[in-house]
């Protein structure tokens, strides 16, 4: 009896001891330069769409089910409606200002990447008009990144009365 009890008490240990050791499912090393070198080019493409008043370029940033919050207005839903609010904006400027998008901050996980950014609005001549920050989140879909939900501020001074 004493020798079925220690060879149950070693299968007990033998099987414990092999849980313990069993090898841990590799993590993924996500590789932050490498997305942020992407977010950043999409941030560049908008950019360079808005300068070259171009709503496509703009839109190319959004999924088609994107949702993107702006100051002062209600939520555009779905990529056509903020491509249609965009191409409406750029028919009406004459200003020839343009802004700048930088990353402040990344965080990934998985196919998700949260970004929270800066922009600077600038004149033709390269004076700074208005600055803000923003944040974008984004889901890797057909192997690259779309702008799902974005929202944005300004440092501006509310105007009183507002």
């Amino acid at each position: 009896m004493k020798q079925y009890i220690r060879q149950f008490g070693l299968l007990v240990f033998t099987v414990f001891t092999l849980a313990a050791c069993k090898t841990a499912d590799k993590e993924e090393t996500v590789d932050m330069e490498k997305i942020k070198g992407e977010i950043q080019a999409m941030e560049d493409a908008y950019a360079a769409g808005e300068k070259n008043k171009d709503a496509d370029a703009v839109a190319a940033y959004y999924s088609d089910d994107a949702i993107s919050y702006s100051r002062n207005k209600s939520p555009l839903m779905g990529k056509a409606a903020i491509r249609e609010s965009f191409a409406n904006n750029i028919a009406k400027d004459t200003t020839g200002n343009y802004s700048q998008y930088k990353i402040v901050d990344l965080f990934v996980e998985g196919d998700a990447v949260v970004e929270i950014g800066s922009w600077t609005d600038f004149d033709p001549s390269g004076k700074e008009l208005e600055n803000g920050n923003y944040m974008s989140y984004f889901q890797k879909r057909d192997g690259k990144y779309v702008c799902v939900r974005d929202m944005s501020t300004t440092t501006k001074a509310v105007k009183s009365g507002m």
